[in-house]
């Protein structure tokens, strides 16, 4: 599910610390004798162009503001770069696992998570677990004993 994967995790993450720090920024430059940025609006455009790169028409006026602004800068850049990284590197390091790596891992994973499993999850998981048994069963029967092992 898509609700399950580090990106969606990671962008909601990042629009939520958006909306703080804009939120933060805002009242911080209220305090101005002369703010910058004068609506949240304002503050939230400020908050996209700071982390994106895309430049700053004006710099925030009061240091809080500036302060806050300049950790929301780094923060933002490391989650949202972080999020295209961690996409891309995941994208291409799937490819290169074995398929019976991946079983493992997502067996490992719902063995790790049961409590969160439906009863008709568990059943599959069982369904499956059952079937591997089984078939590890009928290759060791089909193989011949190793007197050195």
């Amino acid at each position: 599910m898509a609700t399950d994967t580090p990106l969606v995790s990671f962008a909601v993450l990042l629009v939520a610390l958006w909306f703080l720090f804009a939120a933060a920024l805002y009242f911080a430059e209220q305090r101005a004798a002369d703010p910058v940025i004068r609506t949240f609006g304002e503050a939230l455009y400020w908050g996209i162009a700071a982390f994106s790169t895309a430049g700053i028409a004006d710099m925030p006026s009061a240091r809080l503001s500036q302060a806050i602004g300049g950790a929301w800068i780094v923060l933002g850049s490391m989650i949202f770069f972080g999020i295209i990284v961690a996409t891309v590197t995941g994208y291409f390091m799937r490819r290169l696992q074995r398929p019976v790596h991946r079983l493992v891992e997502t067996i490992e994973y719902n063995l790790e998570h049961l409590q969160e499993l439906s009863v008709e999850e568990l059943d599959l998981l069982k369904e499956t677990v059952d079937s591997l048994i089984l078939h590890m069963e009928r290759i060791k029967q089909r193989e011949p004993e190793d007197p050195d092992h």
